[in-house]
């Protein structure tokens, strides 16, 4: 099981970053995002989406972050510029233990370096959290994600011209 957890959440500034980090979540094969404030209106979009486009995705928000680290039984990963490299880190994590993602909005706690069993970096560069989110998990899920069917009311057909969309509502 992958959780990401979502700390740092800023209803005003970040509800569009969150949203995408929730979606890059379900898309990349997350099976839970939960995000440390209480917003509603992305639960809403999130759980929308999920109806529409399926699969099992779990929503979250309002959550204590530091309950859900301290009984977390798997392993913790937290994605920072700051950490160690992807490749270096990404063989060292144990597939067979469930894994919670930790991703900031603002600047992370630093007791949540110290807590982390890795500290991964995409790049030592600034960049979105949820390019390194995406990056992570396909390396994590070693590119899985990209054969897994969510059975929705909706499904886009791949196609290297046009739109193909399947509407299953009728």
């Amino acid at each position: 099981m992958i959780t990401v957890l979502r700390i740092g959440h800023r209803i005003g500034r970040d509800k569009r970053i969150t949203t995408h980090v929730a979606l890059v979540a379900r898309a990349f094969g997350a099976d839970k995002i939960i995000i440390d404030t209480k917003d509603s209106h992305i639960e809403d979009n999130v759980r929308s989406i999920c109806a529409r486009f399926g699969g099992d995705f779990e929503i979250k928000s309002g959550v204590n972050e530091k309950k859900i680290i301290k009984e977390w039984k798997g392993t913790i990963v937290h994605l920072t510029m700051y950490g160690e490299k992807l490749n270096k880190s990404i063989g060292k994590i144990d597939r067979n233990r469930d894994l919670l993602v930790i991703v900031g909005a603002e600047k992370v706690p630093p007791q949540i370096y110290e807590i982390a069993d890795f500290n991964v970096s995409i790049g030592n560069q600034p960049h979105s959290e949820v390019a390194a989110l995406a990056v992570f998990l396909d390396r994590y899920n070693v590119g899985g994600w990209q054969e897994k069917h969510f059975n929705g009311k909706i499904e886009i057909l791949p196609s290297n011209k046009g739109k193909k969309v399947v509407s299953k509502d009728k």
